[in-house]
This record gives structure tokens, C-alpha cells and sequence, in this order.
């Protein structure tokens, strides 16, 4: 009877399989197209959206403002405190106490 052993070219072959087969599965969960950095993608994408909307109601209010100390739409009050806060002015009836 003439039984052969698997060569140490099988065990060979084996390893490196295991090794790609290892390192492609590394790649796929940890490397720059991978799945850790597909979910650290898309928590930044959240994030940025978030301080997209705020920026907009920002601008929204900044707008409103602009819009009620224009030519066409003059608010008397809102004159009357940006001309306090900013300027530091006061009514000539008004005390001032600090």
C-alpha cells in the first residue's frame, strides 16, 4: 500500500488562502472603504446636517432682522433697541443706572 501524506505544498496553499482570506475580512470591517468607517461616516454626515439647520435658522433670523430694518419695513422698535445695545445710546427722559 502506497499512502501518501498531503505535501507540504497543500499546507502551503492552505496558509496563504487563510492569510488573504484574513486580510481581505480585516479590510472589509477596519480598513478606508470599511464598515467602522462607513458608520464614522454617516455620524459626521448627522452631525453636519445638524449645523446645517442651525446655520439656516440663523441666517432665517438674521434675514427677519435685516428685513424689519429696511427701507420698506421699518421697525420703530427694533431700531430703538439695536441703536441701545450697539450704540450705547439712551432717551434724553431715561436714567441711567450701573
Amino acid at each position: 500500500m502506497n499512502t501518501q501524506r498531503p505535501g507540504i505544498g497543500l499546507a502551503i496553499y492552505f496558509m496563504i488562502v487563510f492569510t488573504l482570506g484574513s486580510y481581505f475580512t480585516f479590510a472589509a470591517v477596519q480598513g478606508d472603504y470599511g464598515v467602522f468607517r462607513r458608520v464614522q461616516i454617516d455620524a459626521e454626515a448627522q452631525m453636519l446636517e445638524a449645523e446645517r439647520d442651525a446655520l439656516l435658522l440663523e441666517l432665517a433670523r438674521v434675514e427677519n432682522k435685516t428685513r424689519r430694518m429696511s427701507d420698506d419695513f421699518l421697525d420703530i422698535d427694533l431700531l430703538d433697541q439695536q441703536a441701545r445695545d450697539v450704540l450705547g445710546l439712551i432717551r434724553a427722559d431715561e436714567i441711567v443706572i450701573r
